[in-house]
């Protein structure tokens, strides 16, 4: 679980939205509402992965790279800037490029959006992502920072950047969000800005392979209809519990007990058959087992947040192994995660619930991440649940009906009665940098390509 026992970003958001949402009468009165409808009319996707997606854009110093896998690279310094890591207190100077993308208007103008990226950061250099927008009364956002990115930390701390606001949006950690949904007001339309670093006088270069956002307007909603049962299969994942990690490593969020987000990730990572080195994992205790676990949190460590649940850290460092790719995006239903575990495709969810709330989990959170590995023949959810005491336990079998609400909801009541967020289907997708023709039309189908 995540820092379930800690008011994160999210309870915070949850909180600002909250208010906003004064005045619902009931939570059957909010689903009658504003019911789920289609995908289509809620998630809008939009990635810059091709020669010439990377080409369409902006280019200072940095130039589009065709090949196998095309990419952007730095060809030449744009300028030279001074960086103070606000983590380490050290203060370097660094050469930089851009490129930005062109405007994409949102299929669907949003209340969030949440951007994803894959790249390669060797060793002296590193990568910011910023947004822009234009909102629908026609005036702009401020450039936000989305986030600052290195795979290592050698150079800088990948960090979240906090207090961006213009008094109408706001960051929180990984999440553009409308301040108040309620007045109407939505982003119609972004850009994204890359600024890649290397040291001064170097040839290295970061190489991005995929730059992209997930804008949705998912209604409030306290009870979601689960879908109909359509598929029977289930796909062999490996399974590792974050509970045995427990006290290791504190620095990393106070060890194993809040990495469910890591180790979730790496279930799926060594599901396509990667796997970190062992000189990866030479730090890691040789009397720990899963020492990859151990990597997978230091690796998604947001120095901003104090977490390992940054969901684009998460994708951008599933991308760091070969030839794969990672997403951050909203899905409708089960069926959507249906069509994905028939192709072969597992995902990770994001929930919040109460222990009463989901039968057999005997916990309650206010963040977790799960991995959805297929579906009985009764239609129930098959999880990889990491809040397990050990790596046998994980496999779990959970309620359909149960489980698709408190994934697809976007407000719940916590223990004390008081108004909290849901996620509304937040969910991250890894799959091949070359995906199979069923995969790829499976993931076309779930609105990401």
């Amino acid at each position: 679980m995540s820092r379930s026992e800690q008011p994160s970003r999210r309870t915070v958001l949850a909180a600002a939205m909250a208010a906003a949402a004064v005045g619902v009468a009931s939570p059957a009165a909010v689903a009658a509402d504003r019911p789920a409808g289609p995908r289509g009319g809620l998630v809008d996707n939009r990635a810059w992965t091709s020669y010439p997606d990377w080409r369409s854009g902006t280019l200072r110093g940095t130039r589009a790279v065709p090949g196998r896998r095309p990419g952007l690279v730095i060809v030449t310094r744009a300028g030279t800037t001074d960086y103070t890591d606000p983590h380490t207190g050290r203060t370097a100077a660094w050469e930089y490029a851009t490129w930005t993308s062109p405007v994409h208007r949102l299929s669907v103008p949003a209340t969030e959006v949440i951007a994803s990226w894959n790249a390669h950061t060797p060793a002296g250099t590193w990568l910011q992502v910023e947004l822009c927008g234009t909102y629908s009364d026609g005036t702009a956002t401020p450039w936000y920072v989305m986030g600052r990115w290195a795979s290592g930390e050698q150079d800088i701390r990948r960090t979240s950047v906090d207090d961006q606001g213009d008094g109408r949006s706001s960051i929180w950690t990984d999440t553009f969000a409308i301040d108040d949904a309620a007045s109407g007001l939505r982003l119609v339309s972004y850009r994204l800005r890359l600024t890649l670093y290397r040291t001064p006088g170097s040839r290295r270069t970061p190489t991005v392979w995929r730059i992209g956002a997930m804008g949705s307007d998912i209604p409030d909603r306290f009870t979601v209809p689960a879908s109909a049962p359509g598929l029977s299969q289930e796909l062999r994942v490996p399974r590792y519990s974050q509970e045995i990690h427990a006290g290791q490593y504190p620095e990393y969020d106070n060890g194993g007990e809040a990495w469910c987000s890591p180790t979730s990730s790496q279930m799926i990572i060594e599901y396509w058959g990667r796997r970190p080195t062992a000189e990866q994992l030479a730090w890691v205790d040789p009397s720990y087992a899963d020492p990859q676990v151990c990597l997978a949190a230091r690796s998604t460590f947001d120095y901003q947040y104090d977490g390992c649940g940054n969901w684009p850290f998460n994708a951008a460092y599933a991308a760091t192994y070969e030839d794969l790719q990672g997403v951050v995006t909203r899905l409708a239903s089960l069926t959507d995660l249906e069509t994905l575990i028939a192709a072969g495709i597992p995902a990770i969810t994001s929930q919040s619930f109460l222990a009463s709330e989901l039968t057999g989990a005997g916990y309650g959170t206010s963040g977790h991440l799960m991995t959805v590995i297929g579906f009985t023949a009764e239609g129930d959810v098959i999880a990889n649940d990491p809040a397990s005491p050990d790596d046998d336990a994980v496999r779990r079998v959970y309620r359909r009906a149960e489980w698709e609400n408190i994934w697809l909801r976007t407000k719940r009541y916590d223990a004390n009665g008081k108004v909290r967020s849901g996620t509304g289907g937040v969910c991250y997708l890894y799959f091949p940098a070359r995906p199979s023709p069923r995969q790829r039309q499976a993931l076309a189908a779930v609105g990401v390509r």
